[in-house]
């Protein structure tokens, strides 16, 4: 049985358990993807960032502990899909609440280890496609040294000193660099003494390991895994995204197994209000006199929806998760991008459109009149028939005021 456990508690007063604890940190906001959620909560490829991270956990050659730090509005959803990941070894699995930094959230997964874990690994949730080997790889050298142990890549980008008006001040050698990344090894008495002079010192570090070594303790460097990469931008989210289902079909090629399904359906929904200034975008085409709608890309509702149908059919997340509110590079970006690009996207997966089909609701535009010019734009940008109907609510609601239009769309893909 899954528990819950307040900071400072302790999960299990056994002393037989695993030697080995997994903190995986859940509890960011991942206010740089945005998606509006925390990013550990995001879908990619049908499953949440946080299933994917603790899927290799869950296939260690040993038993571990593993205690999930999510934010407190998340330790529902958090229990629901660690047991998923899990499964018989969900005894092993505990979710705590995380802190407002990640030093105290670290701290509040260290306090609820059973008291026989001697080795903890810190995973961020956001390396979710982290192999189990590297993960084998950490566990084996801090095992060998009884040292902290950290993965990482050599550095390949030539790298710049430079001074607060950035002028160059040096080449720095980078062979003796690496990129650091997660699992990062410890042997829990010392980390959790390092955590705490830290905290009494007011001290910050960019990793687990800087606090460690600043506490005096040697960190031991391993090979770490190109796949290791963190999701923290859209395009990293897309990035993992496609790794992930070629991933799937390589394993479908290597079975011989054809996929349970070939077609599948998808809906997206776009609401956007009237603005005052500006010119109308809707349904790929421009409509000069009419009012605008209000967001932060262009504001066209029918593209909107498409894209979220889309992506929706193939299980590849959804529009929010593809291109964040808070990226300024959207900002008035045209439907047509965010089309062209849930299309790429679509086809990487291995998927092509069967069709589209749009319910517009609202009172203006007057959509009749430009109807099949706005199938032939949109059909053309999916490479698939897009039909749209058009309607009204008989002055019900914010659409029948007058104050926006609503759009409803229905995708049918194939895997190809």
């Amino acid at each position: 049985m899954t528990a819950i456990d307040e900071p400072g508690a302790v999960a299990d007063p056994s002393l037989d358990g695993p030697a080995v604890g997994v903190l995986v940190v859940a509890a960011g906001s991942g206010t740089r993807l945005g998606a509006g959620i925390p990013k550990a909560f995001v879908s990619l490829a049908g499953s949440t960032v946080l299933e994917h991270a603790l899927a290799p956990v869950f296939r260690l050659r040993d038993a571990v502990q593993v205690v999930v730090v999510v934010p407190v509005d998340r330790v529902g959803e958090a229990e629901t899909i660690g047991r998923r990941a899990a499964g018989k070894a969900a005894d092993h699995l505990h979710v705590v609440v995380g802190g407002d930094t990640r030093q105290s959230s670290v701290l509040a997964g260290l306090a609820a280890l059973w008291p026989g874990v001697r080795t903890v690994l810190v995973h961020d949730a956001a390396r979710a496609l982290t192999p189990t080997e590297q993960f084998e790889r950490v566990i084996d050298a801090a095992a060998r040294t009884g040292w902290g142990v950290v993965p990482g890549l050599p550095v390949t980008d030539t790298i710049k000193r430079v001074d607060a008006s950035d002028l160059v001040e040096e080449t720095v050698d980078r062979a003796a660099l690496r990129a650091v990344q997660t699992p990062q090894a410890f042997p829990r008495d010392a980390l959790v003494a390092a955590f705490r002079v830290a905290e009494d010192r007011l001290a910050a570090a960019t990793d687990d390991a800087a606090l460690y070594a600043d506490a005096g303790h040697p960190v031991l460097a391993v090979e770490g895994s190109e796949a290791a990469f963190k999701i923290t931008t859209p395009w990293d989210a897309q990035r993992a995204e496609r790794l992930l289902v070629e991933r799937d079909r390589g394993r479908e090629r290597e079975v011989g197994a054809r996929p349970t399904s070939t077609i599948r359906t998808g809906i997206g929904i776009d609401v956007h209000a009237f603005a005052d200034d500006g010119e109308l975008s809707l349904a790929g085409l421009s409509w000069p006199g009419e009012r605008p709608l209000a967001g932060h890309s262009d504001g066209d509702a029918v593209a909107h929806a498409i894209v979220d149908a889309l992506l929706s059919a193939a299980g590849l997340g959804d529009i929010g998760s593809m291109f964040g509110t808070d990226d300024p590079r959207f900002a008035g970006a045209s439907g047509e991008v965010f089309l062209r690009a849930a299309v790429e996207r679509l086809h990487a997966a291995g998927f092509v459109v069967v069709n589209v089909a749009v319910q517009l609701v609202g009172n203006r535009p007057r959509f009749a009149p430009r109807r099949t010019e706005a199938e032939g734009v949109l059909s053309a940008l999916v490479h698939g028939p897009v039909s749209i109907a058009a309607t009204t609510t008989d002055a019900l609601g914010f659409t029948g005021r007058g104050e926006g239009v609503t759009a409803i769309a229905t995708a049918l893909v194939e895997r190809c």
